[in-house]
């Protein structure tokens, strides 16, 4: 049976008249008798008899008010119980793993001002493969990596790509360069490789890897120089300036929603935190917090 249907059937029960079930139920009264009609039909049972000028309820259609309310109390427990649930689910976020130590704990803070104490599980993978999580419906929102310009999601800031390496690192004078980069589809990537071929400079691509971690392991162990995005580089290392380095392009960092986005994280909120975040960059600027350096040196290239 429909439960509006039955919503509709108990409305008239309450109020003694289709005129003021209909106001109840913001429904016409034409509606709410081809509900009772259809109720009737279904049943095949008259649930309502003339008692002079009054409409009253027939033996039937006073066992059917039992049910209805016991119906629409389970009901309505179920929908209250689900849409509970769902709005406690933890929230699924992506992050590039570049930005997981850096970028990540900040924002995760300003999030959790927004929503309270709610779960948050990460999963860290590149733009790209991020962006189809969202799409497959796996995850509620992501930190992405955009073109500039974009209006792809929310901006949370400006970066640029940079070369990094140890503080006074004699690598810059090796020939082959020893160079370690994120895949393929990373913009660095195809920065630095086509900038460096372009310049006749030969280089040995040490690692290739999705993760920041892996990436600044090779540069730690003193295996090769890197490229990523400024914000992601840590205080042990220096930012590297050399005239014949290729330039790494800039990006921008956004806060994208899926398209079935987790109930509390609203477009508000994700405006709102987007605005917080960067409204507090001039004070929490990555870079100046680590205290990062930038090396500049004349090593000229062979």
């Amino acid at each position: 049976m429909d439960i509006e249907a039955l919503r509709s059937f108990l409305a008239f029960i309450d109020t003694g008249s289709f005129t003021r079930a209909a106001k109840q139920t913001f429904r016409t009264q034409s509606a709410i008798s081809m509900q009772m009609k259809k109720l009737e039909q279904e049943l095949e049972k008259n649930l309502f008899q003339k008692a002079g000028r009054q409409l009253v309820l027939t033996h039937e259609g006073q066992q059917l008010a039992s049910y209805a309310r016991r119906l629409l109390s389970l009901h309505d427990e179920a929908v209250s119980s689900l849409r509970e649930q769902a709005e406690s689910q933890p929230l699924l976020f992506g992050c590039p793993d570049d930005y997981a130590e850096t970028l990540l704990p900040y924002f995760v803070s300003l999030m959790r001002q927004q929503l309270g104490p709610i779960q948050i599980q990460i999963l860290c993978a590149s733009s790209t493969r991020l962006r189809q999580l969202m799409d497959k419906g796996e995850l509620h929102a992501a930190m992405l990596t955009r073109q500039p310009g974009s209006d792809e999601g929310h901006l949370l800031m400006h970066d640029q790509g940079i070369w990094y390496g140890l503080p006074e690192t004699d690598l810059l004078s090796r020939r082959p360069l020893p160079i370690a980069l994120f895949q393929a589809d990373c913009k660095f990537h195809a920065a630095a490789l086509d900038g460096l071929i372009k310049q006749e400079i030969s280089f040995d691509l040490v690692s290739c890897s999705s993760s920041a971690t892996a990436q600044r392991g090779m540069v730690r162990a003193g295996l090769a120089v890197g490229a990523m995005a400024r914000s992601s580089m840590s205080p042990d290392f220096v930012e590297l300036h050399v005239d014949w380095l290729p330039p790494l392009p800039g990006i921008e960092i956004a806060l994208v929603l899926a398209p079935q986005s987790h109930p509390h994280l609203t477009t508000q909120v994700a405006r709102t935190v987007s605005q917080h975040f960067l409204a507090a960059l001039p004070k929490t600027n990555v870079a100046k917090e680590q205290g990062l350096v930038v090396m500049k040196t004349a090593i000229k290239c062979e």
